[in-house]
């Protein structure tokens, strides 16, 4: 009898568990999966793979999720690690040598998307870029680390942002310090927040040192406004956030930004005018004749650098210099190298870091103790090794609340996925290629900003397209949430990047290896736009919509896809006959699913 009781008994919990994830929503069922294996184990099934791939990409395809389902996170972490990295600038290089080419910021973007989306590269032999996540990691520093296009010199120097964006590819698993000092020295920053060129005081001719760089590394780049704890909270004394630094830091440390300057190992015939103590103020490069010297660190010249004041940085405890002061008498390089020690090593660095990170790869609001398991791996990775972004990225991927957070805290976790983001998705996802391998369809009239609000390197400010603070109005204020992506879901952007998603649905797509559509064929140029891949689909698309969806749950929700939906779904494919039923059903899914509340909030 109690044989008969057990069996009864188990299948009833059965019929109440099935019973109980039919009726959920987004939450997948828990009971078999947190708490038994470690978040770095896995993934269990092609969802978490999946999920793991919307985060760590630029999206996931069938082949990447088999692949990870095959040799788990920590040996693709490993592989991707070990890839080489995929540059701008060669292909920059390349088009240059083509007959009546002009190489423009357009140009960049075309390499920009190539190395995002894995498609071949013409400069290349038509190889695939394979380092995923390095330049998922470079999108996010860009967003960190801002230089953009909107500078009125930088928009005419594509070399200069290529040359940038490819440093934050290269250093993207080095280390914070080295990061920290390439981003300072780069002459694509040194003209977008102005330091290059910055000479010493001199009363008599009203010279004063350029402060923005100074504020900006701060206040941006690595400690903050208000000094933190170490699970990136305020550290209140007296109920009150403390500043972390001054008037007086800010001036200390750009009077130890004075005299950088273009590097003179690019100085040759031309327009390029040498760096010497007389031409200080006038050398550089004029046009892209000289583009070699954009890629190329600044350069010190002593005779204008301030070595014989005191500065005041950071004091903080532990500080390596007494008081936070650095007593005069060193040269450029030595000065800049204390300066950026000071800076690299404040207590703020790790936790400040580790939001912004966490922040573009998995959650808004990202737990204080999340934070701060990050922003240990940051302060030591294991080896004593202090800001080891390898060690970091790793830790932000493989963290309990990055594999489990949308079980766990549901109602706090996620991000609304960036507008750019979700393009990239679907292109990957449905296998996006363009028969010349040089794509336009980023930069179609009248320009990516005008659809999404947002394009690699073009942000409107240093502040990026949106503040990692950024609170929108109405309940997630209320609530004392972060929603930073919101900052640019305006009125417009919201329709304009619908419309545009639109488009890349039904206007662009190839079946059997034979390319089709063309919205407006006046704007675009056809063996240069991006088709989806629909053959894959178009069988199981006629024949069994419902296994359809399926497989674009998978793609694109990570199986999160609620019944309500899918049904929503299925019944609107279903209405659709025709002799063009399969090509319709494949868009229209594609369509209404990346348009959707449940897939623009990433979970």
């Amino acid at each position: 009898m109690s044989g008969r009781v057990s069996i009864w008994a188990a299948s009833l919990m059965l019929l109440a568990m099935t019973t109980l994830a039919t009726a959920q929503s987004h939450r997948p069922d828990t009971i078999m999966r947190y708490g038994f294996e470690s978040a770095a184990a896995g993934p269990f099934s092609d969802e978490e793979a999946a999920r793991f791939l919307a985060q760590a990409t630029f999206g996931p395809t069938l082949e990447d999720i088999a692949h990870l389902r095959a040799i788990g996170y920590g040996a693709w972490l490993d592989e991707q690690f070990a890839q080489p990295v995929a540059t701008q600038i060669p292909y920059l290089d390349w088009v240059n040598t083509i007959p009546d080419n002009n190489v423009t910021d357009d140009t960049r973007l075309e390499i920009w998307t190539i190395n995002a989306l894995g498609t071949p590269d013409p400069s290349r032999g038509m190889a695939r870029p394979s380092d995923q996540l390095r330049q998922r990691m470079a999108f996010a520093l860009s967003e960190i680390f801002v230089v953009s296009s909107k500078n009125g010199t930088l928009l005419y120097q594509p070399w200069a942002l290529a040359s940038w964006y490819d440093m934050l590819a290269q250093d993207a698993f080095g280390t914070y310090r080295t990061l920290l000092e390439d981003v300072t020295l780069h002459p694509a920053m040194g003209i977008y927040l102005t330091h290059l060129g910055n000479q010493k005081a001199n009363p008599t001719l009203n010279i004063r040192p350029d402060e923005n760089y100074a504020r900006e590394v701060m206040q941006l780049f690595s400690v903050g406004l208000v000094q933190l704890n170490p699970d990136g909270t305020p550290a209140l004394a007296g109920g009150q956030p403390q500043p972390t630094y001054g008037q007086a830091t800010v001036r200390g440390l750009a009077a130890v930004l004075t005299g950088w300057i273009w590097n003179n190992a690019g100085c040759g015939p031309g327009s390029y005018v040498c760096c010497t103590a007389s031409t200080y103020t006038y050398c550089g490069p004029y046009n892209d004749y000289d583009r070699p010297v954009w890629r190329l660190p600044m350069q010190p010249i002593e005779a204008f650098h301030d070595n014989t004041h005191p500065k005041q940085l950071l004091d903080y405890p532990g500080v390596a210099l007494p008081n936070g002061v650095l007593a005069p008498g060193g040269n450029a390089q030595a000065e800049l190298a204390a300066a950026l020690d000071n800076l690299a090593n404040h207590p703020n660095v790790g936790p400040f870091i580790a939001l912004r990170l966490i922040q573009r790869f998995v959650t808004s609001n990202p737990t204080p103790a999340y934070v701060q398991r990050v922003a240990t791996v940051f302060a030591n990775n294991g080896s004593g090794v202090r800001g080891d972004l390898k060690a970091t990225l790793r830790a932000i991927l493989l963290d309990p609340e990055a594999r489990f957070g949308h079980w766990t805290n549901a109602q706090r976790f996620g991000k609304l996925r960036e507008p750019l983001l979700r393009n990239t998705h679907l292109w990957r996802a449905m296998n996006a290629i363009t028969p010349s391998g040089r794509p336009v369809t980023l930069t179609p009239y009248p320009g990516i900003e005008d659809w999404y609000g947002q394009g690699p390197l073009r942000s409107p400010s240093v502040f990026n397209f949106f503040r990692p603070d950024y609170r929108a109005h109405g309940e997630i204020d209320a609530l004392g949430l972060r929603s930073p992506e919101f900052q640019i879901l305006s009125d417009t952007y919201a329709v304009a990047t619908a419309n545009r998603l639109f488009s890349v649905s039904f206007c662009w797509y190839r079946t059997g290896g034979a390319y089709d559509g063309s919205c407006w064929a006046d704007n675009y140029q056809g063996n240069r736009t991006l088709y989806l891949e629909l053959g894959r689909d178009a069988a199981l698309a006629d024949s069994d919509p419902g296994a359809l969806l399926d497989r674009y749950n998978l793609l694109f929700m990570s199986g999160q896809m609620s019944p309500f939906m899918r049904q929503t779904l299925l019944t609107r494919l279903n209405a659709i006959s025709g002799s063009h039923r399969a090509r319709l059903r494949i868009q229209h899914a594609l369509y209404l699913i990346i348009n959707s509340p449940e897939y623009v909030v990433q979970k």
